[in-house]
């Protein structure tokens, strides 16, 4: 495609602004994983809050990557966005095992977070996987919420099969969303919700009891509708090169206690809501707003910030860490030799 003379600055200020963008991520990636490194051997991961505070700090970085372009990259980052001020300190992600090779994978992985890799051949003891990890990791961290991407993969990879296993199965065809896969799901409600029976856990645990405020509660159904129904690839999230725009999140509540355990009823639900969610995104691409609730004329929508000064002060701290954690090295790197 020729560019016009008109064209030519514009495109020479989105080559700039690219180029600052990728260097600036850069340079943030390699102060501040680093010094949360440092900081987590100095206190010997003993300090779980800390932890979970610096770890708060660092999404709240990854955040402001794509808030500054008013875009999310996919699920993750934009959930990112969404939750950086609330609980992300005390959360457990699930995600593909990509993601333990990337700059980020490192963190996640002191963090506590679940890699899955996906695939028939690895299902089985992935969740068994899933189940040891959760033992030994939910409870003893404080941990209050998990992030489950139930589909388990991207909707261009997954749609084809997804709508090939619909028609197999006699289930709706579903093009904004793909059929959720139940395993994951069902191995995290039975580990983190204590089922009760005659006001007491199930088998008269009182232990399971005093935990059960641990454990989990409400089930948050996120849906997210991009522009045009297409979500920002990586390379635009890190170059900032396509024009802002606004991404919309819908949300549901449901009280764990309500949705069933047993495998076919678990799967049948989980089916229900994301029909639920195609005709929702179906509305959203028709209109532009998600549908009101029943009872409303219209959906009350409340627009999501992010604090400039509170940004500006994590990334600070980010890279006055590296600038001490580099001198503190360089000091005894003399000493020594």
């Amino acid at each position: 495609m020729a560019v016009t003379l008109e064209e030519a600055p514009w495109l020479g200020w989105i080559l700039v602004k690219a180029l600052v963008r990728f260097a600036f991520m850069v340079a943030n990636n390699l102060v501040a994983i680093p010094s949360y490194l440092c900081y987590i051997i100095v206190l010997l991961k003993r300090y779980w809050y800390l932890e979970g505070m610096m770890y708060k700090w660092l999404l709240g970085m990854v955040a402001s990557w794509g808030w500054y372009q008013h875009m999310g990259v996919n699920a993750s980052c934009f959930l990112y966005m969404c939750i950086q001020f609330c609980v992300v300190a005390q959360m457990m992600w699930l995600m593909d095992h990509i993601f333990k090779y990337t700059n980020f994978g490192i963190v996640s992985l002191i963090h506590g977070d679940f890699f899955i890799r996906q695939g028939k051949s690895h299902r089985d003891q992935q969740l068994l996987l899933l189940k040891k990890h959760l033992e030994n990791n939910y409870r003893s961290r404080d941990r209050k919420w998990i992030v489950l991407f139930p589909e388990g993969g991207f909707l261009r990879k997954r749609r084809e099969i997804s709508q090939s296993f619909a028609k197999k199965n006699n289930l709706p065809f579903l093009t904004h969303v793909t059929l959720p896969r139940v395993g994951a799901t069902k191995i995290i409600l039975r580990a983190l919700v204590a089922r009760q029976e005659n006001g007491s856990p199930a088998g008269g645990d009182a232990k399971e009891l005093d935990n059960k405020s641990k454990g989990l509660q409400w089930i948050i159904d996120t849906t997210i509708a991009y522009p045009k129904a297409e979500p920002i690839d990586i390379q635009t999230w890190i170059l900032g090169y396509r024009k802002p725009a606004v991404t919309h999140v819908h949300y549901r509540i449901f009280p764990v206690k309500d949705v069933p355990l047993e495998t076919d009823d678990l799967s049948d639900w989980l089916y229900q809501r994301f029909i639920e969610k195609e005709d929702l995104l179906s509305h959203f691409y028709e209109t532009g707003a998600f549908p009101p609730p029943k009872g409303h004329k219209e959906a009350v929508s409340r627009e999501m910030t992010l604090s400039n000064t509170w940004i500006l002060l994590i990334q600070s701290f980010a890279f006055l860490s590296g600038y001490m954690w580099y001198s503190i090295f360089q000091y005894f790197y003399h000493c020594l030799f």
